[in-house]
């Protein structure tokens, strides 16, 4: 089950208004959620949900899958921007980041939060505070469908492939979709009418955190993001 502090963080996220703490280095300045809104919906025809990075580096390597499953559907994506303004050589910034990412699995108050554990995690090996999740140096995360998981990352696989062979000083674009002012990507498999939508996450370890009602049925799904948070409010 998530920990007191990241439960009051995961309970106010998505309340525009809420104050998650005060920014890093400067605690007169507080982090406030000034907007939550839809991104998108994504299609999870096997009901069967990836939240890992995109950027795999071992292309046969096995992306994290939830255990839990999911009816098989499409599914709203929304985010939490928040703002925590700041002054930097004389030129003024919003300091407007995305704090949380949601899959929306259906309506419904949350009870309890606890830890999305993947399909081969060996749930007796762990311990109090341990945490599980997916890991990135990119502080980019994604939710995607399972079985069209290697036609949905193709093109960050080709994008890192044509980084490698570009001459030095070349752009190279992805072909992706983007949204939300270029926070999120998007990748469509029509043939198996999937989706899967980027979006920031924490470098190192993230962890999908699922949303359960009082009656245990699973309502969200949520991951952090990228924070410069010192405190919670």
């Amino acid at each position: 089950m998530a920990a007191p502090q990241v439960r009051a963080y995961l309970d106010a996220v998505f309340k525009p208004g809420a104050r998650l703490g005060v920014r890093r280095g400067d605690p007169l300045t507080f982090v406030e959620v000034v907007e939550v809104a839809r991104v998108a919906s994504i299609r999870v025809p096997s009901g069967r949900l990836v939240v890992d990075t995109p950027w795999l580096e071992d292309e046969d390597g096995e992306p994290r899958q939830l255990a839990v499953r999911i009816p098989p559907g499409a599914y709203r994506v929304d985010a939490a921007w928040t703002e925590a303004p700041y002054e930097f050589m004389g030129e003024f910034f919003s300091g407007r980041e995305v704090a949380a990412t949601r899959l929306r699995v259906r309506e419904g108050t949350v009870a309890v939060w606890e830890m999305g554990l993947a399909a081969d995690d060996d749930i007796e090996r762990l311990r109090q505070g341990d945490k599980v999740g997916f890991t990135t140096d990119t502080s980019m995360g994604s939710f995607g469908d399972a079985t069209a998981w290697p036609t949905l990352t193709a093109p960050f696989r080709k994008f890192w492939e044509q980084c490698r062979t570009a001459t030095p000083g070349a752009l190279v674009s992805r072909d992706t979709e983007s949204l939300g002012g270029g926070e999120f990507e998007m990748v469509r498999d029509e043939a198996r009418g999937a989706d899967l939508i980027t979006f920031s996450a924490t470098e190192g370890l993230s962890v999908a955190w699922l949303g359960r009602t009082e009656t245990g049925e699973l309502s969200s799904i949520v991951v952090m993001g990228h924070m410069g948070i010192e405190t919670l409010a």
